[in-house]
Parts: C-alpha cells; structure tokens; sequence
C-alpha cells in the first residue's frame, strides 16, 4: 500500500530535479537595454520672403449715380428717343423725351404781353407820380393826390416784377418740354411711349450713370492693419496711389477679370459683424481695356484687395504654430528648441512670421505628442512653399 503511493512523488521530484539541471546546464542570455526612440520629424528651412498681403471681401456692383426721370411739365408726349428702352445707352444731353410744347408756347406769349403791359403801366405811374411832385412843390397838390400817386407807382413796379417772373417761369417750363439727359447713362426701366399724357411731377423712367461702376466691399476690422485706408472724416483713403483691387467673376460663360481702385471707406463700423464698407470703382466698366467684358451693373464679384508689402516675412504652415505664439526649432545638433515668435497674419492654413526666426533655421513642421526643450529628433526634409505674392 505504501509503495502503491510513493512512485507518484519520486517521479514529481525526478521532473523538477531534471528541470533544474536543464536550466543549469543551459546557455547564459545577455540582457541588453533598448535604445530610446528618436522621432523622426519633417522641417522645412527658414526663407524670409518680401509679400504684399492680400485682403479678400466680395460685393454687387452698383452705378456711382442712379436717379429717376421726371417729367417737370404736364403735356402729351410728342417724341421719344430710341434709347429710351430698358438697357439703353445715351449720352450727357441728348433729348430722351419730348412733350407737346404748343400749350406752353401760348402760355410763355401770354405772359410776354402782360409784361409789355405791365411796363406801359409803370411808364404812366412815373409820369403821373412826377407830375404830383412837381405840383406839391409849387403847392398846387394835395397830401392826400401826392400819396395815391406814390402808390400807383409802387404797384406798377410789383406789377413788372410779377410779369417778368412769369415770362421767366414760362419760359423755363417751355425748355422743360425737352428732357435731356443729365449724364452718360443708361436706361433702367421706362414708363413711357408715344402719346402719352404724363403729369408735372411724374416719374417716367429710371437712369443710372455709367461713367463709373462702384463695388461696397466689407471687410473685417482686423483686415484694415494690411489696407492703406483711414476712418477719417473725409472717408478718403490715405495719401499716395489709391489701393488696387482686382475683381472676378464668371461671367458670359468664363472667368472675367477687372482692375478697380479704393477710392473712401464708409467710415461706420457694424458694430454686429466688425466690417467695415470700402468702395471700389472702376472708370469706364462698358468700356474696358484689352477687350474685356463689361463690368455690369449688378454683377456679384469676388474681389482681391491688393495691400502694403511687408519684408522678411517667413511663411509657414498653420500646423508649425503652437500654442502660446511657439515654433519648434530644430538646432544643428538636431535638438528641439522653443521659440516665440511674432505673427503677423494666419490666413488659409498660413502663418506669416514676422520675427522670432532667422534665416536657413529649420521650422519642425511635424507634431509631437509631449516635445520637451532639448529634445533629440531626427529630421527630413519637407516639401519646398511657394512663394505667396
């Protein structure tokens, strides 16, 4: 019976006596220490850089004057120009409409009689008021005689007055059968034909000017630090060459472009979106050089404001930036070193540095989960920026 159960125990102890001996006898393994990890980082070379900022808005053109046509008379339409139709072109002083003038004709000889009339008048009143004073002075005249005299001079000299007025108001309302044009312009809509009895006062047609074209460009607050133009009270831009704007659009089935200037800002700040109005203007929008397009009234364009030139300006990705205003600078000995910088403007993924890193620096342009100052990197080389003009 005790036989039965020491054999199980002998072989438990011959198992682990031959496990030692293996591990005894077996060769020694060497215990090595890992090398720590290196980050492998992308840089990019410091190129300090000379850029004009750009400042981006978009708006309607709009004509520099518009107003309506209204007739001064009343009358029967007698002649209506050809250009008087929706879209069409006249020039300053060109007869758009004429009224039947034979009515004012009459009223304007009318009013010449009575000036004739009221001259007579005058002439008898001062022979008859120079009578009186001839006779009060010889004592021949009453107070009372000299007195009506006077009198009746007085109101033939208001009478003359009264009448050349007339001829005056006659005279001009027979000019105003003609409605001339006040500008070069351009028919917007018109309420007007052939026959037509229009009243004085009667809005007929809507005009606008098209010696130039305007575009309101809002632009926010922050934007106007890169933009040559003042709040001041003129609304004026500041002295030197008025601010280029280039203006796009799709427009006739391609991309068309104009050259436009700031000529004043709309001094009030929206104290809602923090933009400010800038108006650019275009001399001659139907007319073009190079055989461009037209620049149309109410054409939606976006617009390029072309603003001051900066210098040693280094441009990098957004990405590079760090909180707290830091770049990471990989040194000669591949080691990461912090820097402050100074940004002038990020825009469209871009930061633009304007100081804080020096020439041919390497800018770490790739991120780090817990970058530490001294920090041991290894670098490769990131793909070459164009240059931002």
């Amino acid at each position: 019976m005790k036989t039965r159960y020491a054999w199980p125990a002998v072989i438990i102890l011959a198992g682990i006596w031959l496990m030692a001996l293996i591990i005894a006898l077996g060769p020694e393994s060497n215990r090595q220490s890992l090398p720590p990890s290196v980050p492998e980082v992308r840089v990019m070379s410091a190129q300090p850089q000379t850029l004009r900022l750009s400042v981006f808005a978009h708006g309607t053109v709009v004509p520099r004057t518009e107003s309506n046509l209204v007739s001064e008379v009343a009358g029967r339409v007698d002649a209506v120009s050809p250009a008087m139709v929706s879209g069409g072109f006249f020039t300053m002083g060109e007869v758009l409409v004429e009224i039947e003038r034979t009515d004012h004709e009459v009223a304007l000889e009318q009013s010449q009689a009575r000036l004739e009339s009221a001259r007579s008048e005058l002439s008898n009143a001062e022979r008859a008021f120079r009578r009186q004073e001839d006779l009060q002075t010889s004592q021949f005249a009453s107070e009372s005689q000299y007195d009506d005299a006077l009198n009746r001079l007085a109101i033939a000299r208001a009478s003359l007055r009264e009448a050349q007025a007339t001829v005056v108001r006659f005279g001009r309302d027979l000019e105003r059968t003609r409605l001339v044009a006040p500008y070069d312009g351009r028919v917007r809509s018109e309420r007007v034909d052939l026959g037509q009895f229009i009243a004085r006062g009667e809005s007929i047609a809507k005009l606008y000017a098209t010696d130039f074209a305007e575009v309101r460009l809002p632009v926010h607050d922050r934007d106007l630090a890169f933009l040559p133009v003042s709040l001041a009270k003129s609304g004026d831009v500041a002295g030197g060459e008025l601010p280029k704007v280039i203006l796009r659009a799709e427009f006739g089935g391609a991309m068309q472009s104009w050259e436009a200037r700031i000529v004043r800002t709309e001094g009030e700040l929206d104290p809602r979106t923090r933009m400010v109005n800038l108006v650019a203007r275009m001399e001659s929008p139907y007319e073009p050089p190079d055989g461009a397009r037209p620049l149309v009234v109410g054409l939606f364009v976006d617009a390029e404001i072309l603003g001051r030139e900066y210098e040693n300006i280094v441009l990098v990705p957004q990405a590079a930036l760090h909180e707290g205003g830091l770049v990471h600078i990989v040194d000669a000995d591949n080691r990461l070193r912090m820097r402050a910088v100074e940004v002038l403007r990020v825009l469209d993924g871009m930061a633009y540095l304007k100081a804080g890193v020096r020439p041919g620096e390497r800018i770490s342009l790739s991120p780090l989960s817990a970058p530490v100052e001294g920090q041991e990197v290894r670098t490769v080389e990131g793909a070459q920026l164009q240059d931002a003009e």
